[in-house]
């Protein structure tokens, strides 16, 4: 299931809510097949809240208890018949069990960024950033990577993103005069990093489309985005994994150069031929220059 059947409903009145029902309602908007599969005070105890105001979110909405809305959602699952994924639990099997189960999260997780509404949020988030004159990717702490693969995949298309780094504590010098007609590409796991939150606003107020690769579609990066791709973060293990969200910044690339309307072999072929110019790939069936100097040697001669 993508999304619960009250997800515009929450979505639309979170910024109205008091703190505790805001807590209530990220939760059912970012786990909408618990809602239907756990109970109520289980659901309670992950979101960081009472089991009373869990009932209160209900009446929000404009329902009788939380059971009527545990009973939308537990429909909406038989409605969309989204399969589990296979158990691998066995104890003393060396790590075995772990293996399975990690490989079968990021296998489910990334395979639902194919899914229909997914899917649409991809697509529009990429015409906003093909568009662009500017582009700009930001990622901080652990999405760093992420916006930097982002950047990085584009630069083999001849298309510059620039990464907006902390490195000098000079990155969002970069933005100066940006605006209308440009684009940021901004990555936001919880918990979300105050630079970029702060950064992905300052863009917005100069006029710079933003785009989120972020883990709600209540987080603070959705609120200020023009378009958001909503991607999951959860894992088998004790860390955020940032591997859908890689495999949506490799998507918006990959939709990116379709909508460039751009020869990709040729331009690829073209980076390629420059990349061995510079020999910035090592070849071991050849002969390369300054073979035996140390890497330390071979930069003072070049």
């Amino acid at each position: 299931m993508e999304k619960g059947p009250l997800a515009g409903v929450l979505v639309d009145r979170f910024e109205r809510m008091p703190r505790q029902l805001q807590l209530a309602a990220r939760f059912v908007l970012d786990h909408p097949q618990d809602v239907a599969l756990m109970s109520m005070r289980e659901q309670a105890h992950l979101a960081g809240v009472s089991h009373t105001t869990m009932m209160r979110l209900a009446r929000w909405v404009g329902l009788d208890g939380y059971e009527d809305m545990r009973s939308l959602y537990a429909k909406a699952i038989r409605t969309s018949a989204e399969p589990a994924l296979p158990g691998r639990r066995e104890e003393g099997d060396g790590g075995c069990s772990t293996v399975g189960e990690v490989a079968d999260t990021l296998t489910a997780q990334i395979a639902r960024l194919g899914e229909g509404g997914n899917a649409m949020q991809l697509m529009a988030a990429a015409s906003v950033l093909a568009a662009s004159r500017n582009l700009f990717s930001l990622g901080l702490r652990a999405e760093h990577p992420v916006a930097l693969h982002f950047a990085y995949t584009l630069s083999q298309l001849g298309r510059q993103a620039v990464v907006l780094d902390a490195a000098g504590g000079l990155g969002i010098d970069a933005l100066r005069g940006a605006g209308k007609g440009d684009a940021v590409l901004a990555v936001g796991i919880e918990p979300y990093c105050r630079a970029t939150i702060e950064t992905v606003r300052h863009a917005a107020r100069q006029g710079i489309a933003v785009v989120a690769i972020t883990d709600s579609r209540v987080s603070p990066l959705a609120s200020t985005a023009k378009e958001s791709v909503i991607v999951t973060s959860s894992s088998q293990s004790f860390f955020k994994s940032i591997a859908p969200a890689v495999a949506a910044s490799e998507i918006l690339a990959a939709l990116i150069a379709v909508k460039s309307g751009m020869n990709v072999d040729e331009v690829v072929k073209d980076t390629e031929r420059q990349l061995a110019e510079l020999d910035v790939f090592w070849k071991p069936t050849r002969q390369r220059a300054g073979a035996g100097e140390s890497p330390a040697k071979r930069l003072e001669s070049g």
